[in-house]
């Protein structure tokens, strides 16, 4: 028996939207199942969405009915998911994928010699996405099996395939298969919008390349560095999740044609014993899914190890994003940098004056979520007990699209925080110069040195006028007053006139900008240059 879940959807897109959404969908498959040619060249395409606005973007524009008001609605489709991500998880996406797979199978099997005839795979390539979901769910109330119940939905509207629908595959070659089809299209569907997020971020780290901050070790404040360079730290997260993104969707491989245990044994029979068939017909429906390589070993299901890898790599990225984001809240609450804030948002309903920084909170929320997903497919691929448990299914079923749609919308709300993030230099400004002169002491004291003062003597005036000046700030809440004791003190008298240099914020970035620069140049960059064709300038705005 295979697990299922039969709730018939009745929420629908935007009209423009969704025909063109399915019928990019239905050219790609149309496309596809085109393909007659032995060499049977790859027959998929990723449906990328160039850009849209998250205005466009997000299902919240979806209309819909009163009826699904009165039941709960997962909140990442409903409320945050972009049109592209939902309809790769959506049940039209699926089903007609494990059409398409029927169809392959077919078209290869005929190709290899079976008794399979053009008219037959002319109705499976007409039907692919004609499908009758009301039949499907009351096949499968009656026989308690998801697949089935779609082989014989298949077969209604095509009453000459029917005999050959399913031919010697298990519940897994559509299943496992079209969810590995599904996963590589997502992870097509993040690395768009990451780059995109990336290239951003970029402008924003030159543009403030050179822009003095307090750095902050323990949450204290250190040593300066400067805004471009945090943001930096940020971007190299960025950069190696692009890189995980991109090496795990290069890595995943198909199930493939593998029968019931993956001994491939009743493609064996149905070849008469002929192993180079078998293995033919692995390889060409591999290549007609688009991809070029497949599992040699699985049980029944491909290894749900590979389910962990893939939820590994967005977790992580889950970790960068949070990182990033508490760093842009706690620059928000010290002034120094806000994410966007409309004309006419409100941030508090009973404080108006509130800024709060609720896209950097929602990608934060977000990804604590993502980052606790990955004990699911551990947990499930620790307990697939010799060639394959059932109890994958459920669990996996939401697990793997909230993955994928969670990571998805945090992405196109940090694009739209890294368009639009605001620096205020003024306020930065002054929370160094309430720091710098503290900072500055060693410098003042090696001045007074080559002046010809004592080391020891001028330290022990600076400790002494230090400690009146913290004095001032933490206990009477006023300036930092230092430099004025300084200026003040005869003793300084030697380097009064070298204190503007000896206090220049940018004296003390190091060499921030230049490592800026070269981060920049040579590792964002040649980056970017691979995806040039999807960094688009059309901006992001929030649904919601």
């Amino acid at each position: 028996m295979s697990d299922s879940t039969t709730t018939t959807t009745t929420t629908t897109t935007n009209e423009s939207q969704k025909s063109s959404i399915i019928s990019d969908f239905t050219n790609v498959t149309q496309s596809a199942a085109a393909e007659q040619q032995p060499s049977i060249k790859s027959a998929r395409s990723s449906i990328l969405l160039n850009g849209p606005s998250m205005k466009d973007q997000s299902s919240s524009s979806f209309t819909v009915s009163l009826d699904d008001r009165s039941k709960y609605r997962s909140p990442l489709v409903s409320r945050y998911a972009s049109v592209e991500m939902s309809f790769n998880f959506s049940e039209v996406k699926k089903f007609s994928t494990w059409r398409r797979l029927w169809y392959w199978l077919a078209h290869c099997q005929k190709q290899l010699g079976l008794d399979i005839t053009d008219e037959q795979l002319e109705e499976m390539q007409k039907n692919l996405t004609n499908i009758d979901f009301d039949v499907a769910e009351a096949e499968e109330r009656r026989r308690r099996h998801d697949v089935m119940a779609h082989v014989h939905t298949f077969a209604r509207c095509c009453p000459k395939a029917s005999p050959i629908i399913h031919l010697g595959a298990t519940s897994a070659f559509v299943g496992d298969n079209a969810d590995l089809i599904v996963m590589k299209d997502a992870f097509d569907i993040l690395i768009v919008k990451l780059v995109r997020c990336i290239q951003r971020l970029s402008q924003f780290a030159q543009e403030y390349a050179c822009l003095p901050t307090l750095g902050y070790t323990h949450m204290q404040p250190a040593q300066l560095t400067t805004v471009g360079k945090r943001a930096c730290i940020w971007i190299q997260d960025l950069l190696m999740d692009l890189k995980n993104f991109d090496r795990m969707k290069r890595q995943l491989k198909f199930r493939g044609v593998k029968g019931t245990t993956g001994t491939q044994a009743s493609f064996l029979q149905l070849f008469n014993g002929d192993h180079s068939k078998v293995e033919d017909l692995d390889r060409m429906v591999t290549e007609m899914a688009g991809f070029s390589k497949a599992f040699i070993i699985c049980g029944q299901t491909y290894t749900r190890k590979l389910d962990a890898e893939v939820v590994s790599v967005l977790a992580s990225f889950g970790g960068s994003i949070h990182k990033m984001c508490t760093d842009i809240r706690l620059l928000a609450s010290l002034k120094e940098i806000e994410e966007p804030f409309e004309m006419e948002q409100i941030g508090s309903s009973a404080m108006p004056y509130k800024r709060n920084p609720m896209r950097c909170e929602r990608c934060c929320s977000l990804a604590r979520h993502l980052m606790t997903l990955i004990n699911d497919p551990l947990g499930t691929h620790s307990v697939q007990w010799m060639e394959r448990t059932l109890d994958d299914s459920a669990n996996k079923r939401i697990c793997i699209p909230e993955a994928f749609l969670t990571a998805d919308i945090i992405l196109f709300t940090l694009q739209n925080i890294s368009e639009g993030l605001v620096v205020y230099p003024k306020v930065i400004d002054k929370h160094i110069k309430q720091e710098l002169p503290f900072m500055a002491t060693e410098n003042i004291i090696m001045a007074m040195v080559s002046a010809g003062g004592n080391r020891q003597e001028c330290h022990e005036r600076i400790r002494t006028l230090s400690q009146k000046a913290a004095e001032r700030v933490k206990i009477d809440g006023l300036d930092n007053d230092l430099v004025e004791r300084v200026k003040n003190d005869p003793y300084f008298t030697p380097i009064v006139n070298k204190l503007d240099v000896l206090l220049d914020a940018k004296t003390f970035i190091g060499r921030a900008p230049e490592q800026v620069y070269e981060f920049i140049s040579r590792e964002v960059e040649p980056t970017l240059k691979n995806f040039s064709p999807v960094i688009t300038t059309k901006p992001t705005d929030l649904a919601v």
